[in-house]
């Protein structure tokens, strides 16, 4: 799989899965509504070639009137996911933070397959899977370093880094040595 950056897009092409279908649907469904999101955590390795399962895909939104939100949400389960079905689902969750925020106003817009979607900043996404230190978010950390290492903005990585408290020790250890170079 080739994957090209463009000024600020990620552009790749593959077979979608049933589970990559069902986020860009969603993804085109909020776009329609005029909803800002971005899509976070373990999808985005999976979206990259990561071999593991995820039942659920979690994704931010911006804060939203609620004539918008109930305009958005009519026809649609609390947790969504396709009728008569569990998984996959997704987790829509409002932004709470200042990384949240960063991550939406940062979004990476990626194509896949003529189709488009949003994923939080790499640099931003591989320290919190890091951060959150469960055997599959930091495997999902090791993958999408090791697939993006040559264009990654390491500054902004070893930002992040520092600001969710992942020393150098820590990050060396599952993510190899890296420079500024």
């Amino acid at each position: 799989m080739e994957i090209e950056f463009k000024e600020d897009k990620i552009i790749f092409d593959r077979e979608l899965s049933l589970l990559d279908s069902f986020v860009l649907s969603f993804a085109e469904h909020l776009q329609t509504n005029n909803i800002n999101y971005v899509i976070i955590s373990g999808y985005v390795a999976i979206l990259f070639g990561r071999s593991r399962m995820s039942e659920d895909v979690d994704i931010f939104i911006e804060n939203i009137s609620f004539e918008k939100f109930l305009k958005f949400w009519y026809h649609q389960a609390i947790r969504i996911a396709k009728k008569g079905n569990f998984i996959p689902n997704i987790e829509l969750k409002f932004v709470k933070n200042d990384l949240d925020r960063y991550s939406l106003d940062h979004r990476k817009h990626v194509k896949i397959a003529d189709r488009s979607l949003y994923l939080s900043p790499l640099e931003l996404q591989i320290p919190y899977k890091l951060f959150l230190g469960s055997e599959k978010d930091i495997e999902d950390a090791r993958f999408l370093f090791k697939l993006f290492k040559d264009n990654l903005n390491i500054v902004l990585l070893k930002m992040f880094l520092t600001k969710l408290k992942i020393s150098d020790n820590y990050a060396n250890k599952y993510l190899g040595g890296f420079d500024e170079s």
